[in-house]
């Protein structure tokens, strides 16, 4: 590609600026085109490393892009792709979560029914060939890159185990679902985590709660939403999960650059947990689609808001493709929550702040109680014990957050019970 290749490419783009657009400012986009492929020629000619053309105009476009905001970038055909999967939900693999530790590929934990699963890996096995070719000198995304791939085809994986000599596994590719929701039930309170919005989100979570509901039945006392580290996803599914806990009302409007492309969001009636309090965890690394789902039920008190600020990003990203190439991520409206309110660079402030601390045992002995008094009185046994009263005890799992979170909705429910 040459100089006069690059005007050429200029003027072409130029054709398609409103003809009174250019007038009014002079001919000054023309000149600022024009400094560009000067400077891209430079670069081409006289730095002091060959350089790819390709590159070159990819990195300026992405300079472009990013100089808007965070948010705003230019995917090229690989990240195009690797984006559709983490919406899609779904891709070949192995199913295996995955994180890099001292060179090698550690296994974080296989998935129940995959591949990996049902060729025995664990938990701390560490992956150190792939089909003979060694992983050491590759970054963790190339790795995954690797393992990834045609549903059916094979992959030798060469593994380490502690106490054991190397072995290798030959797996088959499987369509591996990303399973975005968990559950279960922690003493009479569900517990969802939500690690993402994908598109099998809404699904995800209306399959947990049913789960829930059965093992429970009657004496599901609340929920717990556990937002926290989760960076956001698709807006529609963020609108579905807020929508899953309100009978009505505002969810979320979005506002662009024109007013006319202004839209309102309403819930429809339905509620998965019939009004069943609840509580939703949010920190900072609670971002975008989470923020809309915690500011919804926050506006609409549905839920007491529980943890530390939130991460604040109050916009909203279109991708929009560009045929023949990959695909443009652009901010292209910002959000509110149905008070009004925009969390750009503010987030949502929780009801009830909570810091996460480690809990550690205390070594303090246990203070002289009346019982231990010497010549101290029995008890009244004719006084009628409650036994419908819970006990609120903090659940063993190192979880300082999750544990106030189920105690307070353990209080709420011990409250409505004495009310009864």
């Amino acid at each position: 590609m040459n100089k006069f290749i690059i005007k050429i490419s200029i003027l072409t783009l130029l054709a398609f600026y409103p003809a009174s657009s250019l007038a009014a400012e002079n001919g000054d986009t023309f000149r600022q085109l024009e400094l560009f492929g000067d400077i891209f020629e430079k670069v081409r000619k006289l730095y002091v490393e060959e350089t790819n053309d390709k590159e070159l105009i990819e990195s300026a476009i992405n300079g472009m892009l990013q100089s808007l905001d965070p948010h705003s970038s230019y995917l090229n055909k690989d990240s195009y792709s690797d984006m559709k999967v983490q919406t899609r939900g779904e891709f070949g693999g192995l199913g295996i979560e995955v994180t890099m530790e001292q060179g090698f590929v550690r296994v974080v934990s296989p998935i129940d029914n995959t591949p990996a699963a049902r060729a025995g890996l664990e938990t701390d096995d560490f992956i150190t060939h792939l089909d003979g070719k060694p992983v050491l000198g590759i970054n963790l995304a190339e790795a995954v890159d690797m393992m990834r791939g045609r549903v059916g085809s094979d992959i030798k994986l060469t593994i380490r185990r502690k106490g054991k000599d190397p072995f290798d596994v030959i797996i088959t590719r499987a369509i591996i679902q990303i399973q975005s929701v968990r559950g279960h039930a922690e003493d009479k309170i569900g517990y969802l985590r939500i690690t993402s919005f994908n598109e099998k989100t809404y699904s995800g979570l209306s399959r947990e709660i049913t789960k829930i509901k059965k093992e429970l039945g009657n004496k599901m006392n609340g929920l717990v939403l556990d937002l926290r580290r989760n960076p956001g996803g698709l807006l529609n599914q963020a609108i579905k999960v807020s929508d899953a806990f309100l009978e009505r009302g505002e969810i979320v409007s979005t506002r662009g650059r024109n007013n006319k492309n202004s839209k309102r969001f309403n819930a429809k009636p339905g509620d998965l947990i019939n009004g069943l309090p609840m509580v939703v965890l949010i920190n900072g690394g609670s971002a975008s689609a989470s923020e809309i789902v915690a500011g919804a039920l926050q506006d609409h008190r549905r839920a007491v808001i529980m943890g530390t600020q939130s991460f604040g990003k109050g916009s909203v990203q279109t991708i929009m493709p560009i045929s023949g190439h990959g695909a443009m991520r652009l901010t292209t409206a910002s959000y509110f929550t149905p008070s009004g309110r925009s969390i750009q660079k503010t987030g949502v402030t929780p009801d009830i702040e909570v810091q996460q601390v480690k809990i550690e045992p205390s070594s303090q002995t246990d203070r002289l109680r009346e019982k231990d008094l010497r010549n101290a009185r029995d008890g009244d046994n004719s006084t009628v014990k409650n036994s419908n009263r819970p006990i609120v005890k903090s659940i063993k799992n190192g979880d300082y957050q999750l544990n106030r979170a189920i105690d307070l909705l353990k209080g709420i429910s011990l409250y409505s019970v004495s009310n009864k």
